[in-house]
């Protein structure tokens, strides 16, 4: 499992998270997707990697600015969050 973080600049609130969130699950085939417009990110957990160029195109193409993409291995987290 893959954990990406992406860096989006433009949601002002939660209807803005959502918007992003379906656009990403329309387009890639994932297993969770969350935005916070706090924190100015995107965070989704797949299976098969995302091409990053592809990723922030579809973003983009949603009025929101994409910036920086981070990877990294995704491990689920057990009961209570020590058990595996």
């Amino acid at each position: 499992m893959l954990k990406i973080t992406v860096d989006v600049d433009g949601m002002q609130c939660g209807m803005c998270e959502n918007h992003v969130n379906e656009a990403v699950r329309g387009a890639f085939p994932v297993k969770k997707v969350s935005s916070s417009h706090s924190k100015k990110q995107t965070v989704i957990i797949t299976e098969q990697d995302i091409d990053e160029q592809e990723l922030k195109a579809v973003i983009d193409g949603t009025g929101y600015e994409s910036g920086a993409v981070k990877k990294e291995p995704y491990e689920k987290k057990g009961l209570f969050g020590f058990l595996k």
